[in-house]
Order: structure tokens, then sequence, then C-alpha cells
């Protein structure tokens, strides 16, 4: 893995941008009604689209949820369907944005867990927090990590882990001015759960009404 992010190559930009329009053509959005159900801005989006701009980590996993796929199959030309996929070393390339390089190590479509393998750059820029529904479990493997996770902050070296709600206002900075490696794994909200958590939530709403 190339530890210094270079930013996503052309092909790659490209490739997610035709990725992006493909699925929501399929859907039927506009890019308005892509911008409402994602929380992205309708001109960020176009600009993904157009493979002009580097997604960070948290547009893509809420992409990869609004649309129901697995993050890596956003970059992937085709989808391997099979009860286990394997990862082989090369086979998948280094994206970049927002000063995190990360490298999806699935893009299986029957499962909800989406691992990833970042860095996190020293020169991380900004202090904007991410959200998005799920919840994320980390695993340091080499340097410092300061995790913010709504007004808390928590320190981790080599060999801690966390394990944090998403839906949290949350952001991963290096420390000591090196930079910090982590295994991660996203797990989204599966549509068929949140179809039942709101007809859980009806079913109480008529029974309390």
């Amino acid at each position: 893995m190339d530890t210094h992010g270079e930013p996503m190559p052309a092909p790659e930009l490209e490739r997610l941008g035709t990725r992006l329009r493909s699925l929501r053509a399929a859907k039927g959005w506009t890019l308005e009604e892509l911008a409402e159900r994602s929380g992205l801005s309708k001109p960020f989006l176009s600009r993904l689209e157009s493979a002009d701009r580097q997604p960070s980590i948290a547009a893509v996993l809420t992409l990869a949820r609004v649309f129901g796929v697995p993050m890596g199959s956003l970059f992937e030309v085709t989808q391997e369907d099979d009860s286990c996929l394997v990862v082989r070393m090369g086979e998948v390339a280094v994206h970049e944005g927002n000063g995190i390089s990360y490298l999806p190590l699935s893009s299986a479509s029957r499962f909800n867990l989406q691992p990833m393998r970042a860095t996190i750059s020293p020169q991380r820029q900004g202090s904007e927090r991410y959200q998005h529904d799920g919840e994320e479990w980390l695993y340091v493997l080499s340097g410092r990590l300061a995790l913010h996770v709504g007004d808390r902050e928590f320190q981790l070296q080599a060999g801690d882990a966390a394990h944090f709600d998403s839906r949290q206002p949350h952001r991963l900075d290096a420390m000591d001015g090196r930079e910090a490696e982590v295994i991660l794994v996203a797990s989204p909200i599966p549509t068929t759960l949140i179809s039942r958590r709101e007809a859980g939530q009806r079913m109480t709403a008529g029974l309390l009404g």
C-alpha cells in the first residue's frame, strides 16, 4: 500500500463518476433528488459525476448507503458475487480524499460490512466532522491517532481499537507529525433493518396514539 496517499488517478475518478451516474439513472433520480437523499450538495455531486472532485470516505460511504451497494463496488467495473470474496494485493487502487488515503478491502454486494485500510496524513487540513448512518470499528496498525466522536476525543496508539456510532459527528487526525494507519470497518444500517425500525416506530406510534 502506498502510505503517502496519492490523489485518486483520473481513470479511477472517471470510473466512480460513471458508476454514480449509472446508479442514479437506474433509480430514476435527478441530482436534486440524490442531494436530498444523501445530504450532499448538488454541485458536489455534479463534480463527482464529472470526475472533477476527490471524494472523502464519508461521502463515499454515504453514497454507497443511499444506493444500497458496498463502498468498494463504486470503484469496480464488475462485482464478484460469491460466498467468499478474496482481495489480492495489488488488485484494488488506493483512493485519497480530505487527507486520508484508503484502500477498499471488499466489494461484495451480498455483505453489509465495508472494510478498508486507511492512512491518515499528519498534513490533513480542516476540522470538519462527518456523520452517516451505521457504525464503525477501527484498529490502529501504526502511529498515534486522535479520534473525535461527538464532543469527546480519544487518543489511540498501535494495538488500540475503537467502536462507535457513526451517526455521531466524527473525525480522524494523525498525531505527533506522523502518519497513522488503521483498519476501518464501516457497517451501514441495512435497508431491511431501517424498514423494520420504521415499521416498529409506526406500530409504537399507533399503540400510543
